[in-house]
Parts: C-alpha cells; structure tokens; sequence
C-alpha cells in the first residue's frame, strides 16, 4: 500500500472525533449500526443516499441524530401526491412595499433534507429536487440560488405500500450514492429500545462535532490510500454488471437489461474510502469494496423480465458478481 498523505497526530485526532460521533449515536439509537454507517459514508462523502424500510425503524431519528451531532440544519419534508415544486424549493413573492418580487426559500436551503417516503410526490417535484442534489442550486425567477454547504438529501421509502406512489426516474436514483435496505432489529436491540422507550430520562448527546471539524473528517475520507489495484477490482465489479458474459456469469446476462452507470465505479470508490476510515484504516481493502457493493449497486441494476417472471432478485445478482468477480 501507498504511504497515507496526512500524519499521525491528524489522523488521531480525526479517530477521537469518530468516537465522540459513535458515541452520540450509541447514546440515541439501539441496533442500525449498518444504517448509521452508511449515513455517514454518505455526509462524509458529501453525497445523498435513499433508504428503504418499514415504519417505525428509526430512520427519522437516525437523521435527526446525525443532524444534532454534527451541529446542522435539519428539515423533514413529507413527500405526498399534491406537493408541488415550490413547495420544497420555493418561490418569488411580490413584496409590495417595495414594488419589487423576492425570493422565499423553501425547505431545501439546510443542510440535511429528510425526503420522507419521496416516492409519493410527482415527476415534477423529483425534477425539482433533482437540481439540488446535483448542482447544490436552486433556480427561481431567473436566478441560481446556491444551497447551503453541506447539503445532502436522505430520501425514505416504505417498501409496504406502493399505492399513491410514483417510481423514481432512473436519472434521480443514480444521484443516490447508496441504497441502504434496513430490517428489524435483533430481540435485544428490540428490549433496549422498550426500556429507553419506557424511561424518563431524556438521551442528551454532550459532545458535538463543528461543521470546520466535519470538514476536516471529509479531507481526510478523501485523501485515504485506494491502491491501483484496488481500483482495478471497483471497475471491473460495474463492469461485469454490464457485461456479465465476460466475467462467466453468462447465466445472469438475460437477467439484466441495463449494468450500473460510470457514476456507480465513483461512488463505490469514495464510498470505500469512507468506510475504510470509519474501521480506523488509511487504506482501502477489497472487503471495504465487498461490503459497500451492494448498496451501491443494488438500485442501479435494471432487470429484466425474464428475472421478475423467475422471482431472481437484483441483491442474488450482485451476490454472484462479487462471487465471480477477483481483485487479480
């Protein structure tokens, strides 16, 4: 591995910084330690991620607590089928003692955006939101508005009901960094949270983290080691989700009628990176690659029907393409 591009004592401090975040989140949540990784991959990173599970799993109060930690502005919109564009970006209002049309900023100008169950709003309302996510702006009146830095969007869906509901367009799902798919916690997680739920001491979190050390934190993510093999690895992971027949996975190849886009070999690079420094290393390990894959992947990967009409499933295919698929 290549020698890290930062000293000792800054890479210290930036792990003391990791335990105080650790601890915030121990404090306030029980269990999700998956989910509360891969938010941070995705803050880190400076990215948006979509999470997908059922009510009641603490994904509100793991955004909420991200927020609080890192001292942010935070703001939950619930996306439903009449929510119109300016409801979430804002508009002009005519100011009559002035004579003149102002702007009046909408929910996005924060810093973290809870898209809550962002599949119930219309395509014009994703159209809207997807200028935030990609270009940090927001037009109005002719004008570019610059959105607050960080700006991530963290985006929920209920995999229950799909009634009322619009499917994401695939040019919006490829701007999520990650999809993270969560699931009910184990027995003891569940107790801890019945005894917290039923206690009346209150869960304050004591140490926070600014937003320069955050910076700092995502500096750091950027500049850990990722070896040129490594890289290699990531490439030809997209790769074969393109072109499966390459790698011996013929038998998946009528399974999937579009691979991942270039944008997919990006994110799960950076997002390696953050995950190595989250398990306190300066480089990159094909099992950070291994374990981030799917969630880069998996929404991603466009089936085809002979897939739905034999029930395989798009995590049953990333499984076989890190199976086939070797860093040499």
């Amino acid at each position: 591995m290549k020698e890290a591009m930062f000293n000792r004592a800054e890479f210290d401090d930036a792990m003391n910084d990791l335990e105080i975040i650790h601890e915030g989140f121990a404090r306030v949540i029980f269990g999700q330690s998956q989910l509360i990784d891969r938010v941070l991959i995705t803050l880190l990173t400076n990215n948006h991620c979509l999470i997908e599970g059922v009510p009641g799993l603490a994904k509100t109060l793991t955004v909420q607590t991200l927020a609080n930690i890192f001292e942010l502005k935070f703001t939950r919109v619930q996306f439903t089928p009449d929510l119109l564009p300016a409801d979430i970006t804002g508009t002009m209002m005519y100011d009559p003692g002035q004579g003149l049309f102002n702007p009046h900023f909408g929910p996005v100008f924060t810093n973290i955006l809870l898209a809550d169950e962002i599949n119930r709003a219309p395509a014009k309302v994703h159209s809207a939101l997807l200028e935030a996510m990609q270009e940090q702006q927001v037009s109005m009146g002719g004008q570019s508005y610059r959105l607050p830095k960080p700006f991530m969007v963290l985006a929920t869906q209920n995999p229950i009901e799909y009634e009322a509901t619009y499917t994401l367009p695939e040019a919006q799902l490829d701007r999520f960094m990650l999809k993270i798919v969560i699931d009910y916690p184990t027995q003891t997680e569940s107790r801890e949270i019945l005894d917290a739920s039923l206690s009346s001491n209150s869960q304050i979190i004591k140490e926070k983290i600014n937003i320069d050390s955050l910076n700092k934190l995502c500096q750091i993510v950027q500049r850990i080691t990722i070896d040129e093999s490594i890289r290699e690895y990531i490439l030809r992971i997209v790769h074969a989700s393109r072109e499966p027949s390459v790698y011996a996975l013929s038998s998946i190849a009528p399974m999937i009628d579009f691979g991942a886009s270039p944008r997919a070999a990006t994110f799960l690079a950076k997002g390696s990176q953050a995950l190595a420094f989250l398990k306190g290393r300066e480089y990159v390990t094909p099992d950070d690659v291994k374990t981030l894959a799917p969630d880069v992947l998996r929404h991603r990967l466009v089936t085809s029907y002979e897939a739905d009409a034999t029930q395989v499933t798009v995590e049953e295919l990333i499984r076989k393409i890190l199976e086939h698929v070797n860093i040499s």
